[in-house]
């Protein structure tokens, strides 16, 4: 596993499938984006959380912000769960975890006594530059995304 990522880091460079095809950091550089990683599509916790991100997209988008929820689903399973849901956040698939790998959140979990990998809940706030800003680890859902749109009026 490589080092967590953190403020000040660059932010790896990237390429996730998404149902529209892909974005990379790449086309994201001469705008801030947000990067949040969830453990799976339609489950509560991760579903409140796109639900809040969507909420404020807008917002966000006004502030030239772009936000991208990223869990190993695959492009169907995100179109199914934006289409369920009427989100407003680009969902990107990081199928073999290689992106949770480079930002340091893919990390022993514990399920009913067995254990496991998988995602943290985590969110990173990357300027126009590349740069991580602000990083939020192990995410309680209620008012993240407001607390991410308030760091993102502060660049």
């Amino acid at each position: 596993m490589t080092a967590a990522i953190d403020v000040g880091s660059p932010a790896p460079d990237f390429v996730v499938a998404t149902p529209e095809g892909e974005v990379s950091s790449q086309s994201l550089r001469g705008r801030p984006y947000v990067l949040y990683f969830y453990p799976k599509d339609d489950t509560p916790a991760c579903t409140q959380e796109a639900q809040g991100f969507s909420a404020l997209a807008s917002e966000f988008a006004a502030k030239g912000a772009t936000i991208i929820g990223v869990s190993k689903d695959t492009a169907a399973s995100h179109r199914k769960f934006r289409e369920k849901y009427d989100l407003a956040v680009t969902l990107g698939t990081d199928a073999d975890a290689g992106l949770a790998k480079a930002f340091g959140v893919w990390v022993e979990k514990s399920m009913y006594g067995r254990t496991y990998m998988g995602p943290d809940r985590a969110t990173f706030l990357v300027d126009a530059q590349g740069t991580v800003r602000k990083v939020w680890r192990k995410v309680k859902v209620k008012g993240h995304a407001e607390d991410v749109l308030a760091a993102v009026s502060k660049l």
